[in-house]
Parts: structure tokens; C-alpha cells; sequence
């Protein structure tokens, strides 16, 4: 038979010890991984290179980074193309880059990174995951175990903020990256060819220059040495009393908080007096003073001068929370004020001659809007549930409120005008209600535990927000409240208290604080 088959060289491009470049970038959506990826493939190619890219998407809202591969490689002396491979092998990358901290943690964990070969180029700022942002309280993923990684498993690190950097030249991460991976000196290519090729753009192009430079320069000669001078005292974590305030009203509180409370407590305190008047009037700071000096008894009677009056300046931090609650009037009020609207301006980086507009999305419940009526009509509303029900399937909806358009800017200050009659509503009843049993149940267990009664005032950490968001606050909040009260006589009850905030703060689905729950069951159980 007669054989058909094409027979083509399979003659080697160049020597077999001959490699391709591999450099695969980690970053986030919005960071121009895609961009740093064209401008690596254009600068390989313009400098007679064969260059190849892959993405692999990541997913939505920051849960996960896109990863982007390039691999380059000269041709063969005949002008043969090399194969190239489309995901970076661990043990085999020669460049990673990560455009946030942690994912430059998870970098490693892939095996991308190893000593024997790769150069590691990351931006050490951190961009919040979901996970982080979900948790009532402080989540943040602790970034030291990354730090000590890559000092290990990297044959050379390239680590500062690369997107402060950026930013303060006017520019995006991308470019800050770029002008890092030329500074590193594992391409073969001139300096001037990442300016050609990053003036290719049509868009920005100065800014990534300065950026691409800067980041050039950080990288090669180090961080700016810090200048002689001494260095300055830190901040305290709460400002000085004054000695007296011009207003009439502010300053008959500022005499009663200097002549009621402790003097290790009144920093604190005076911080939360402010909070207090500013979410409502002088009255309601006289109130916030009248609970805190009945506290601050207690505390004196449980000898609390032996602990630094810990339980009275924990209560002027979480009193004042509980009572500036987030509530429609606030939320309001917030969106209109004159700061925030400066604050998003400076933000957008807003031009002059340019208009800004914002646009809130909103989904309030009928909830809601019985919650700021006077008690008695909230309640008679309540008890006609057919009317309320009716009420409910026309508020109950997501809405696009554009705030600075006159339409909205109007019904969100008629919300927020609304202040005058909250101490009538429904809403801060319940609240009332709620802050009351919550300090009593903290001062009794001071009275026998002064540790514990700390532990239950520090319990107002889970609960925030509104809607939704509150409602599981106030879920978690009895959970452990219940909980604690259960073991209150046992020595190491502060100690469970502890824990079973912790548990509640960092556990967003509450399996985590279920399973302490059930620990303490265990043994609490007869």
C-alpha cells in the first residue's frame, strides 16, 4: 500500500536546554490584568519574540483572581514557531506577579512560586475578599503568613504597594506592574521598548509613563529613606477633653461628663456624647450621661478601680452605639449630607466643569416604614394585616434613587427631616427596650463576675445596620447573650463569653457560633 501520511520536521527550534520566558499574573477585576497581559505579549513580539496568552476568569466580586499566562520564546534559527503551553506548572513559572497581597499568598499555594526559579512581583495593599467584607465584625485575613512565605519560597521578591504608587501618579496598578516586571531584569528587553509599547495607547498614556517609571525606580534603588527627624508620638486613641466649649449646651454636658464619670472613662465618653447629639439633640446626650453615670456606680460598687474602670469606658464605646441605631431617618439624612457628597467628588476625582451623580440602590420593607411612625399608629397598622400586607407588595421593592437629581434629593431629605419625631416611633421603643435589658443583664453579672459583665457589654458589637442586616445581628446577639447568661456562675464564664463573640463575629453563616453553642451545652447541661 501506498502511504499517504504528510511527514513533517520535527527538527528541534534551538538547543534542548532552551526554554520559554513563563509569567503568570494574578489579578482582580478593574486592575488591567488583561492590559499588563497585551503589553508583556506586544513587547515580546515588537522585539521579535513568538508570545502566547491564556486567562482563566475568575469569579465575580472578588472571590477569586483572573489568572493571566504568557509564555515567549525566540523562534528557531529557520524561523520555526515554538510550541507553548497554555497554564502555568508549578516549578516551572519564572514570573508571577499579583496585583493584591493575598493572592499573591495564593500564588504560592498553587506551587507557582518556587526558590529555585521565580521572581515574585507583588503589591503588598490588600483589596477586602467577600468573606471579609460578610462578617459583623473585624475579619480582615491576617496577611503575616504571606510575609513569611515569600521570603522563602521566592528566588527574588519585588514587594510595595505598587497601587498607592500608581495612584498617586495618576494611574492604574498595571502600569506600576510593568515598570516592576522591566526593573527586575528577567526579560531580555531595553527600558525604552516598555515606553513604546505602553505609547501605543490611546488613553492615559503620560500617567502609565510616570507610573511605569516610578514603580522602575522603587524597584531599583529601594524605599525612600525615612528623614532624620524624631519621630512623632502617636495619636491617643481618644482626643483630650477640652477645657470648656463655646456652645451653652455642649458645654453644661462637657461639665457633667468631667464631674459624673471617671476620669479614664470620660475620653471614651465624651467621643460618645458627641455621637449621641449629633444622631439626635442635647437631650438625648443628657440621657446618654444619665445611663452612663448610673453605670459608672455599679462599677465603683464592683470595686471597678481596681480594673481601671474597663466596664464604664466600655459602656460609653457601646451605649453610644446602641443608641445612635441605624434606622431610614439616618440612612437619609447620611446620603444627603453636603461631606459625603465631597467625599464621593474626591473619590471619583471630579473635574471641574464635570457633573456627579449618584445612584442608590434601595429595598425597603414595610418594616421599615411602620418603624418610624408614632407608636400608636405603627401598632394600629400592624394589627390590620390585610392593609399592611397591601401596603407591603407597593413599598416592598428595589429601588434606583438618583440622590443629586431633585427627585430624590427631596424624598431622601423629607426621610431625614423626619428626626424631629423619633423618639416617638416604634422603632425606638424597641430599641429602647432592647439597650435597657441588655445593660441590666451586664450589671448584674458585674456584680459577681466584673469580667464577665465587660464581656456582655462588648455583645452590642453584632448588632449594625438595618433591614436585614440587623435582624441577624439581633439573631446572633440573643444567641449568645442566652448562652453566656447559661454558664454565668461558672469562673470561666468571661472566657466562653469571648468566645462565643469571636465565633459570632468572624462566622457569617453562624456554624461556627452553633458549634461553640453546642461545646457549651455539653458541658453546661445537667
Amino acid at each position: 500500500m501506498k502511504d499517504d501520511t504528510v511527514k513533517l520536521s520535527l527538527k528541534p527550534a534551538g538547543p534542548a536546554t532552551e526554554r520559554p520566558i513563563s509569567i503568570a499574573i494574578v489579578a482582580m477585576g478593574g486592575q488591567g490584568g488583561g492590559v499588563l497581559t497585551g503589553w508583556i505579549v506586544d513587547l515580546a513580539e515588537t522585539q521579535g519574540w513568538v508570545a502566547q496568552s491564556t486567562s482563566v476568569p475568575g469569579v465575580a466580586q472578588r472571590t477569586g483572581a483572573t489568572i493571566y499566562y504568557v509564555e515567549m520564546m525566540r523562534p528557531g534559527e529557520s524561523g520555526q514557531k515554538p510550541v507553548l503551553a497554555q497554564m502555568p506548572t508549578p516549578g516551572d513559572v519564572d514570573v508571577v506577579i499579583a496585583s493584591e497581597f493575598m493572592e499573591a499568598g495564593r500564588s504560592i499555594l498553587r506551587g507557582i512560586v518556587t526558590p529555585d526559579r521565580t521572581t515574585l512581583i507583588a503589591s503588598c495593599h490588600r483589596s477586602l475578599a467577600v468573606s471579609e467584607k460578610m462578617a459583623p465584625g473585624d475579619s480582615i485575613a491576617d496577611s503575616s503568613a504571606v510575609i513569611d512565605a515569600i521570603g522563602v519560597v521566592a528566588k527574588q521578591e519585588i514587594v510595595f504597594d505598587m497601587d498607592a504608587l500608581a495612584v498617586r501618579n495618576g494611574s492604574v496598578i498595571s502600569s506600576a506592574m510593568f515598570g516592576s516586571l522591566a526593573a527586575s531584569g528577567t526579560l531580555p528587553f531595553e527600558r525604552a521598548a516598555y515606553h513604546a509599547v505602553i505609547r501605543k495607547g490611546s488613553k492615559g498614556v503620560e500617567a502609565s509613563i510616570r507610573a511605569f517609571d516610578a514603580a522602575y525606580e522603587r524597584t531599583t534603588n529601594g524605599p525612600e529613606q525615612p528623614q532624620a527627624n524624631p519621630p512623632e508620638a502617636a495619636e491617643p486613641l481618644a482626643p483630650a477633653l477640652p477645657a470648656a466649649l463655646r456652645d451653652t449646651r455642649a458645654n453644661a454636658l462637657l461639665m457633667r461628663l468631667r464631674a459624673e464619670l471617671p476620669e479614664q472613662a470620660q475620653p471614651m465618653a465624651y467621643l460618645g456624647v458627641q455621637k449621641v447629639v449629633e444622631f439626635q439633640d442635647t437631650a438625648y446626650g443628657n440621657e446618654y450621661l444619665d445611663l452612663l453615670r448610673d453605670l459608672s456606680q455599679r462599677d465603683r460598687a464592683a470595686h471597678g478601680e481596681a480594673h481601671g474602670f474597663a466596664f464604664t469606658t466600655t459602656a460609653a464605646k457601646y451605649l453610644a452605639n446602641a443608641m445612635a441605631y441605624d434606622d431610614v431617618i439616618r440612612v437619609a439624612r447620611i446620603k444627603t449630607q453636603s461631606a459625603r457628597r465631597q467625599r464621593v467628588a474626591q473619590e471619583v476625582d471630579l473635574k471641574e466643569g464635570q457633573l456627579l451623580y449618584t445612584t442608590e440602590f434601595m429595598h425597603p420593607r414595610m418594616e421599615e416604614a411602620a418603624s418610624v411612625l408614632p407608636v400608636g399608629l405603627a401598632t394600629w397598622l400592624k394589627s390590620r394585616k390585610s392593609l399592611y400586607a397591601w401596603l407591603d407588595s407597593r413599598i416592598n421593592k428595589g429601588r434606583r434613587v438618583q440622590t443629586y437629581r431633585l427627585g430624590g434629593f427631596l424624598m431622601l431629605h423629607l426621610v431625614g427631616a423626619l428626626k424631629g419625631m423619633r423618639r416617638r416611633s416604634l422603632r425606638h421603643k424597641m430599641e429602647v427596650a432592647h439597650r435597657d435589658a441588655w445593660l441590666a443583664d451586664a450589671a448584674q453579672a458585674l456584680e459577681s463576675n466584673y469580667a464577665l459583665g465587660v464581656a456582655m457589654l462588648s455583645f452590642r458589637r453584632l448588632i449594625k445596620g438595618y433591614s436585614d442586616t440587623h435582624v441577624r445581628g439581633h439573631s446572633k446577639f440573643e444567641k449568645v447573650m442566652r448562652t453566656t447568661k447559661s454558664i454565668a456562675d461558672r469562673d470561666d464564664a468571661a472566657e466562653w463569653a469571648q468566645r462565643l463573640l469571636t465565633s459570632a463575629i468572624k462566622d457569617a453563616s453562624s456554624k461556627d457560633l452553633d458549634g461553640t453553642i453546642l461545646t457549651i451545652e455539653s458541658f453546661a447541661s445537667p
